[in-house]
């Protein structure tokens, strides 16, 4: 029976890109989404992919939306925490609406998610949990302190749950995306992403099938070894 895989946030973007390539692996996926019912319903017609509406950062909503998931097509033993927002601003003035919406459904879907669905890994003995950080969790980004705050939460929540899950045959690992050309890229200006690109050593944007590349791998059987990890994919712009 396939393994059934959540994709938060998996109808558009590196999101649709993560729940494609799982597909291609066997898994049966269902790509949540926050609002857009037209755009989800046409990647569903395109790919038959299912497609389930609800709030990640809605911790009630999220234990119904994964209940429905459950009982619609079995046991959940893959999530790839990937919705998420920015609400741009430098600190003077950035509301506290903006870094509250972005820490609740960047960081806060993160939590949910593994809430609703960690125990049955653990009970069942495998799971495989991948979060999308970023580079500027890493790095930092000026104007972006609750981007990169929720970003960086990310990273350390990673590193937490993977030591309750190891003994359980549960992975939980990250990956941190540089500057991937999808739209939420595409609308920075002409201008700054010249000077974003100029700064990658491999001259150009990522794409988003490169970073599901990446899923692919941490949530296969071939990578039980790997747990607690955050694999950089960003051309060389960030080594640490």
């Amino acid at each position: 029976m396939a393994r059934v895989a959540i994709v938060t946030g998996g109808t558009r973007g590196i999101g649709a890109a993560i729940s494609i390539a799982l597909q291609a692996q066997g898994r049966t996926v269902v790509a949540n989404y926050a609002g857009n019912d037209a755009k989800a319903q046409a990647f569903a017609d395109e790919t038959g992919i299912a497609v389930a509406r609800f709030d990640v950062g809605d911790h009630q909503a999220v234990l119904d939306g994964v209940a429905a998931i459950v009982a619609a097509h079995g046991p959940v033993d893959i999530v790839v925490n990937n919705a998420g927002i920015t609400r741009d601003a430098v600190l003077h003035k950035m509301s506290f609406d903006d870094w509250n919406e972005v820490m609740r459904i960047n960081l806060g879907g993160c939590f949910n998610l593994a809430k609703a669905t960690f125990p049955g890994m653990r009970e069942r003995g495998w799971g495989r949990i991948v979060n999308i950080g970023s580079i500027n969790g890493q790095a930092g980004q000026y104007g972006q302190v609750n981007y990169a705050a929720a970003k960086s939460g990310i990273h350390g929540f990673t590193k937490a749950l993977a030591q309750e899950g190891a003994k359980f045959g549960v992975t939980v690992n990250a990956i941190a995306p540089g500057y991937i050309d999808t739209d939420m890229v595409a609308a920075v200006p002409a201008p700054v992403l010249e000077k974003i690109v100029a700064k990658i050593p491999v001259g150009r944007l990522g794409q988003a099938e490169e970073i599901a590349r990446g899923v692919a791998f941490l949530t296969s059987e071939e990578g039980g070894f790997v747990t607690g990890s955050t694999m950089s994919i960003n051309g060389g712009q960030h080594m640490y």
